[in-house]
């Protein structure tokens, strides 16, 4: 049976493309398109815009590997033509674009191109959105006409009327040097996404929902923002001072917690010893050793985000009892203690570790339990 690969010149262009793309892009799938079944020469790019996702086709040909691709927009996007008509730019040598000037034995090649195509695609999605027949969205886009990075599209479908979704990026703070330590690869940036129906009579007010990356919510949790009122005659530019105020001031409180809960676990080394594993970044997890006479276990304890508002969770974890396949014994989450945000710090280990000298009595029966049943 053959074993599918992709040419090395392919292969190259699309390795450094997701390697090396400032925004995540993902493959979908990958298809042969020459005689050669096993020689994968296309494929669909996942393209991040306007917080969703925009697919292109990227149609390679093996048997001429140093050719440029051709791409394939979505069926609706059929007139968005990037370089006022793709054969006219690839045939004029005038034209500085990066199919014109195309190198397939430069690898950063197709990774510009999707760049400038995207860059092209933002500013076709922009002209759409000025061109719609909204008096209130002709008045919010001139309001907001001053902010960058601002992305706009507009959508519609059978089962609803037609609206015009904004992606405004927040906040001029550099999250990532707030965080020391962090190994998040790309900005961590948070969006205001806004959908204006278009025309109705009474303006309603848009929908409003804060975007950010996955990576972000170990410091900071988006759900638990709450918006500020959108008031009646409101526009984004009046809004959008006050939500990014309250949204600067809880980014500032979070980064700030972090020593609080690395205080935290420094006070439980002197009650259980050195943690085993410990998250140095932003210290949400933190892993000891204990022991009862000569039962020995661990003691994971979990930080939320809301600490001291909100108490760790503890699972204890048994390194002599086994279940099937070799995984160890652990106790359901363990929240039942006394707890108060109002104690010191060391009172709450104190008060944790208290806990424990008598619940692991009842973890060590559990534990025994677990191995009769299993007989």
């Amino acid at each position: 049976m053959a074993i599918d690969t992709v040419p090395p010149l392919i292969a190259a262009q699309l390795n450094y493309l997701i390697n090396h793309s400032s925004f995540p892009i993902k493959v979908d799938q990958m298809w042969s398109g020459c005689k050669n079944p096993s020689l994968l020469d296309r494929f669909t790019l996942v393209i991040p815009f306007c917080l969703d996702y925009i697919k292109w086709d990227v149609i390679y040909n093996a048997v001429y590997p140093l050719a440029a691709p051709d791409i394939i927009f979505g069926p609706e996007d059929e007139s968005f033509s990037p370089y006022n008509g793709l054969n006219e730019a690839v045939d004029s040598k005038s034209s500085k674009n990066g199919l014109a000037d195309w190198n397939s034995k430069d690898p950063s090649r197709l990774l510009r191109l999707i760049i400038e195509l995207r860059d092209a695609y933002t500013t076709y999605q922009k002209k759409r959105v000025g061109d719609v027949d909204d008096d209130r969205l002709k008045f919010e886009l001139s309001t907001m006409l001053s902010r960058e990075g601002i992305e706009m599209c507009t959508s519609s479908g059978i089962d609803k009327s037609e609206e015009v979704r904004f992606a405004v990026p927040l906040l001029e703070m550099d999250i990532n040097k707030l965080v020391p330590g962090s190994t998040w690869k790309r900005p961590q940036k948070i969006y205001l996404q806004v959908i204006f129906p278009v025309g109705k009579r009474s303006p309603s007010a848009p929908r409003l929902k804060l975007v950010s990356p996955t990576e972000l919510k170990a410091l900071f949790s988006i759900d638990d923002f709450k918006l500020p009122p959108w008031l009646e005659g409101m526009c984004m530019a009046e809004y959008l001072p006050t939500l990014e105020e309250m949204l600067q001031a809880q980014i500032i409180d979070a980064v700030s917690s972090i020593e609080v809960r690395r205080k935290f676990i420094m006070v439980l080394e002197p009650l259980f010893g050195r943690p085993l594993e410990a998250d140095p970044v932003f210290c949400r997890k933190a892993t000891f050793l204990a022991n009862s006479g000569v039962f020995t276990f661990l003691v994971h304890i979990s930080i939320p985000l809301q600490f001291p508002k909100q108490k760790p969770t503890l699972i204890l974890q048994s390194s002599q009892h086994f279940i099937s396949h070799g995984a160890p014994v652990k106790s359901p989450i363990l929240t039942d203690y006394p707890w108060s945000p109002r104690w010191e710090i060391s009172e709450m280990a104190g008060r944790i570790y208290d806990f424990l000298v008598d619940e692991c009595l009842n973890f060590k029966k559990f534990c025994n339990e677990s191995m009769v049943l299993l007989r």
